[in-house]
């Protein structure tokens, strides 16, 4: 059955718990029974962390009854990827040869969480340490499932994530995104999610080739809740080599919808790659919509050319330094197509990966001059809709250059920000996003547009079809 109070916003929960109308701890006690009715069909959460929950919201219950809570966020349900670290639980990122040790320390997003008083429902699932754009692997027991459809994937690698918060169980997930794994999920989940640059979100440990191509932030029903979250989660934490400097306090407060007055250009081609004829009959209308609503949108061709030839041996190159860090008597237990890209990466030189490092660089100039004539760029943010959870990743019928990164990589390349926003659901009934990129540092623009995208478009939250699949489990 459906439950309201699990879809409502974080100014709603607010609002009751200021009110006394309801409590944190009740809200975190539904949230906790949806989990255990729908997980079993999803298989979404990695790890539930009841006690915890429970605890956590026994204390913001207190604060809110004496009139102090810590945050906005205070008693607000979040889910955490699992390959970020919780205190007091192991971080498997998604595979069998991973350390069941449990975390002795938060990482700098989960410490922030807590300190805002936010309640954690436990570590959400993810493909094995995040290598593609579905969630599936060894360490599940099988594939994650979309809540509009559980015969489809909620996409990856946040997929746990995303599919956490389209079904009602969370009112924010943290994901990360080194390739699209924050913007992939949420649009094939019909939510909002941001990629901030590079850097603005702290995290630890933060190592390796991929290091520089990760970024954390929030997936969310709403643009509002994801920018209340972003600026919590953006807060310091000096155990992060490569973090920004810290945004000025305020940073994303008094936010305002808008679009009239900014040069924004369209690319419905990124990169030789296009959106199916599905996709982009959606995109297309969002875009004329939003000229209706006073946007000055300018159709322009892909300013950057094919991805494979200069990047392909980075990211193998970097799947093969992750497998030799694992005893090589366990790499029978790794995801298949996890190791075959690593044992292709482990021929991978150094001539090979410097070449790669100067073509970001070059990839960030081409953006950095693109973004002086044009204040944002649009795009679908996937070629197709969510694929069946059976599909085979990278392989010949879903090969990930063409069918799942083309529009969302390049800006992981470059650090920029980019979001993605539901904009429709297609003729199969499954929701479209699109995909709204800035210059680096350009957060707060983007989720000012997104605001008035969000209102523009009146994609429902949840939206009725959701509701009905949910109803159905």
């Amino acid at each position: 059955m459906h439950d309201a109070d699990c879809f409502l916003s974080i100014a709603e929960l607010g609002q009751r718990f200021a009110a006394g109308s309801t409590r944190p701890s009740v809200i975190a006690g539904r949230h906790l029974a949806r989990i255990a009715r729908i997980d079993p069909v999803l298989n979404a959460m990695q790890v539930v962390d009841a006690d915890g929950a429970l605890k956590a919201a026994a204390d913001s219950d207190a604060r809110w009854a004496a009139g102090r809570p810590a945050s906005l966020l205070d008693g607000i349900t979040v889910t955490i990827k699992d390959n970020v670290d919780l205190a007091g639980f192991p971080t498997r990122h998604g595979s069998l040869t991973s350390s069941d040790t449990p975390a002795t320390a938060d990482a700098p997003v989960v410490a922030r969480l807590r300190e805002a008083g936010a309640v954690i429902l436990g570590k959400t699932r993810l493909p094995e340490f995040g290598w593609k754009g579905l969630t599936d692997g060894p360490l599940q027991g099988g594939p994650t499932r979309n809540p509009w459809h559980i015969a489809v994937s909620p996409g990856g690698s946040s997929g746990g994530a995303a599919a956490c918060v389209a079904a009602g169980i969370g009112t924010i997930a943290f994901g990360n995104d080194g390739g699209g794994s924050i913007r992939i999920p949420a649009s094939f989940c019909g939510l909002f999610g941001i990629k901030p640059t590079f850097g603005r979100v702290p995290h630890h440990l933060q190592e390796g080739l991929f290091a520089t191509l990760v970024a954390g932030g929030p997936i969310a029903r709403t643009v509002a809740d994801a920018a209340v979250t972003l600026a919590v989660m953006a807060r310091p934490d000096d155990r992060d080599w490569f973090a920004l400097p810290p945004p000025p306090d305020g940073w994303l407060a008094d936010l305002t919808p808008r679009l009239a007055g900014l040069r924004i250009a369209y690319a419905p081609a990124l990169g030789g790659v296009s959106a199916d004829d599905e996709v982009r009959a959606v995109v297309d209308a969002a875009v004329e919509t939003l000229r209706g609503r006073g946007a000055t949108i300018t159709e322009v061709p892909s300013p950057i050319g094919d991805l494979k030839d200069r990047f392909e041996a980075y990211w193998i190159g970097a799947f093969a330094r992750r497998m030799r860090l694992i005893p090589r008597q366990r790499w029978a237990d790794l995801d298949p197509g996890f190791r075959a890209l690593a044992e292709r990466g482990m021929d991978v030189g150094i001539d090979q990966l410097l070449d790669a490092e100067a073509a970001r660089a070059a990839l960030g100039r081409t953006f950095a001059a693109f973004h002086r004539d044009h204040d944002l760029l649009l795009t679908p943010t996937m070629p197709h809709v969510a694929p069946p959870v059976e599909t085979v990743y990278h392989g010949p019928t879903y090969d990930r250059w063409r069918d799942s990164v083309a529009f969302t990589l390049p800006f992981n390349l470059t650090g920029q920000p980019a979001s993605t926003t539901p904009c429709g659901l297609s003729a199969s009934g499954l929701p479209v996003g699109l995909q709204v990129v800035g210059p680096k540092y350009a957060e707060r623009l983007i989720l000012e547009a997104g605001l008035a995208i969000e209102a523009a478009l009146g994609f429902a939250q949840p939206h009725p079809r959701l509701v009905e699949a949910l109803d159905a489990m």
